[in-house]
Formats: structure tokens, sequence, C-alpha cells
């Protein structure tokens, strides 16, 4: 068992990297099985399909994404500095991997993606303006202007990316993700 979810994982790995850079309709199984150096059969051993596969990485990096969010909840409970460091979350995969992010990419192709990826495309979004909006707000229930500010960040950063690909600038991403901080906060 411990095979199959070490292969599994790192099926998950590179189909992860492929989404993060070429998006879900620009890989196959046999992208991924090239990648991870297995059979492409191997790859429908552990997921029988693209959908299944999908959904699994979109979830992956979901609840990766949570676990950040609750690292910078106990590291500060300063808003700003939160807002700053949910920035770097997304300057991270940028800088350290040329990638954007996941469910980013994955939103750019919702009507094409299968039912349960887009389930956990949206419920990505809803948890990052959700969480957003609480920063926003500070400690009383967000109001309908700190859900506007949540969703301005959120597609400004998401848009930084966007930008700051077209020639792999992180200088610029960081001098948007600034400005966006300054704008809402």
């Amino acid at each position: 068992m411990q095979e199959h979810s070490a292969t599994a994982d790192r099926v998950v790995e590179a189909a992860t990297a492929v989404v993060q850079t070429r998006g879900y309709n620009g890989f196959s199984y046999a992208d991924i099985a090239d990648a991870v150096g297995i059979r492409k059969a191997s790859v429908h051993h552990h997921f029988s399909g693209k959908g299944d596969l999908g959904q699994e990485v979109a979830s992956r990096y979901r609840s990766a994404f949570g676990e950040a969010l609750a690292d910078i909840e106990s590291d500060t409970d300063v808003p700003i500095a939160r807002l700053e460091r949910y920035a770097e979350l997304y300057a991270r995969q940028l800088s350290e991997h040329g990638r954007m992010c996941l469910c980013g990419m994955l939103a750019a192709e919702y009507e094409t993606l299968p039912a349960p990826v887009q389930d956990e495309v949206r419920g990505f979004f809803d948890e990052q303006r959700a969480w957003l909006a609480r920063v926003l707000a500070g400690e009383r229930r967000p109001a309908a202007d700190a859900r506007r500010r949540a969703d301005v960040f959120l597609a400004g950063l998401e848009g930084a990316l966007l930008v700051a690909r077209t020639d792999g600038s992180i200088a610029r991403f960081r001098r948007i993700a600034r400005d966006l901080v300054d704008a809402v906060a």
C-alpha cells in the first residue's frame, strides 16, 4: 500500500506542476507517466480518469492552501501582515517554481472541467474570499464592504500572476501585490 501511495503522490505532484504551467486541458496521462517515469497504465491504476486525477490535484492544493492560511493566522493577528503573507503564497508559486495559482489556471478552463473539479475550484475561491473578508473585517462579521474588498484583492493577485508571468517578473508581481494591500487594507 505504501508503494501505491508513494506513486500516487508522485502522479499528483507531476499533474499539479503541469496544470500550474499548461492547464488542465494541456496535459495527458502520457505526459504524467513520462514525468513520473512510469507506464501510462500505472497512472490509470491510481486514477481511473483524468477527472479523478484533476479532482485530487485540486483537492490537495485547496487543502494545502487552507493549511497555509491557518499558519498565517497562528503567526500574526495583524490584518496587513496577514494580507502580505497571503500575497507571498502567490509570489512563491511564481518565484520558486515559475507556476501560476493552480485554481486560477483551472478557473480559466472552468467550463471545460468535469463537475467534481469545478466543485473544488469553486470551493477554493469561496474559502479564499471568506478568509480574506474575515481578515479585512477584523474581528467583526464580514460586511458587504469587506467581501467586496476581498474579491478585489483575490482577483488582483490572480491577475498580477498573469501579468508577471508574461515576463517572469516577480518584482512586478510584488509591486502589484503591495499596491493591492495598500488599496484594500
